[in-house]
């Protein structure tokens, strides 16, 4: 899937504000976050570029990515229930 993007704010578009405000406030969260999206970034320039990189390697990456995705999910399911 080449060009796609899969930063959170694509990925849960439901969820935008709440994301902007745990962002600002939740440093967890915001670390999360920043590490989900440049991890997308990564994969998306090797994917683009065609760079050498292993399927394992980039599979890894991929793998990072779904987990960091879960936590922030999990998150972002918690702050909800506090609201």
């Amino acid at each position: 899937m080449l060009s796609e993007h899969h930063d959170i704010s694509h990925e849960f578009p439901e969820h935008h504000r709440m994301i902007e405000v745990l962002r600002t406030t939740d440093v967890k969260f915001d670390t999360l976050v920043a590490k989900h999206d440049y991890i997308d970034d990564e994969i998306r320039l090797l994917e683009e570029r065609q760079s050498p990189i292993s399927d394992a390697e980039i599979e890894k990456m991929k793998f990072e990515r779904t987990a960091l995705k879960d936590q922030i999910y999990q998150c972002l399911r918690a702050a909800a229930t506090k609201a």
